[in-house]
């Protein structure tokens, strides 16, 4: 494996967990609470993409516009059912509500899907590029290029269109927008279906590659946590690190004796896939005792 390789997975991964960790974000700060449901949003978003593909015969690409759509729309229901009814009690509420949805899609997943992995189908195709003498592959390319262009159109209608303001100004002060005349509830409900949506199309990049069981939401909550945590409660740019640093772990660190062949003797057992989720935990205790706050986020904020 080249080191151009190595970093196109590094990229293609981080790129699919960011945007599990902005929508994770996107819902954390329009609420100021925790969505624990958000990583069983893209296992359904991992598995509507398995169904398309079997029904429509389509390539991932054009599947994508049709499965964030209806993601919007579940998450549009998770809001109404799981957030609404609970908004004006003890932040916890919400994330028993959110538990409880994670559970039920969880369930509904394994009663229709069964418990075995399955495959959605790739972007574009599974076929390799040369580059600079290196084979790099089509779908992990195709994931990066995807993945930035969401992430673009989002900054662009956060920064640009008259809603993203309004759903900033929701998520910075909910009372104050509420003054000034902004429909919070329809900007929340709005969030859950941007936030929905995004994590649908990573479920969608993820499933082709990693494939996706019933049982993946509890793994990709916890990334995304994690990835909050390290580059700071709320912020979107931290998320992206986090994510980044997150992937990096488990692209390059078992890939250290693949790169220095008979170089590292007989320690090669030092870098399963196992001891490099120790290390990333060791490097997050780290950062969080030498900046609790995480890498961009102000000392002020308080995590539930």
């Amino acid at each position: 494996m080249t080191g151009l390789q190595l970093l196109l997975n590094v990229a293609a991964l981080a790129s699919a967990y960011a945007l599990v960790a902005i929508g994770f974000v996107l819902i954390l700060n329009a609420t100021g609470a925790v969505n624990f449901s958000h990583g069983d949003l893209v296992m359904v978003g991992g598995f509507a993409a398995v169904s398309l593909g079997a029904w429509l015969k389509l390539p991932g690409i054009v599947l994508l516009p049709i499965l964030m759509l209806g993601m919007a729309a579940l998450g549009v229901a998770v809001a109404v059912c799981a957030y609404f009814p609970l908004r004006k009690r003890p932040p916890e509420s919400v994330f028993i509500s959110t538990i409880a949805v994670g559970i039920i899609l969880q369930n509904a997943a394994n009663l229709i899907y069964g418990a075995e992995s399955r495959a959605a189908p790739p972007l574009l195709g599974t076929g390799k590029l040369r580059i600079l003498n290196s084979s790099i592959s089509q779908q992990g390319l195709a994931i990066i290029l995807v993945a930035a262009g969401l992430i673009l159109a989002l900054y662009l209608v956060f920064t640009r269109t008259q809603t993203g303001r309004r759903l900033r100004a929701t998520a910075q002060d909910r009372e104050v927008a509420a003054a000034i005349g902004i429909r919070v509830d329809a900007m929340v409900a709005a969030t859950f279906a941007v936030a929905t949506a995004l994590a649908g199309a990573a479920g969608l990049l993820l499933a082709n590659v990693f494939f996706v069981t019933p049982t993946d939401g509890a793994n990709y909550i916890l990334k995304a946590y994690i990835a909050v945590t390290i580059g700071g409660w709320g912020s979107i740019p931290g998320a992206v690190l986090g994510a980044l640093l997150i992937a990096a772990f488990e692209v390059i660190y078992p890939s250290i004796p693949l790169l220095l062949p008979g170089a590292l003797g007989g320690a090669d057992a030092w870098f399963s896939q196992t001891v490099s989720s120790i290390a990333m935990d060791i490097v997050i205790l780290v950062i969080l005792v030498l900046r609790p706050q995480g890498l961009f986020g102000e000392a002020s904020r308080q995590r539930p």
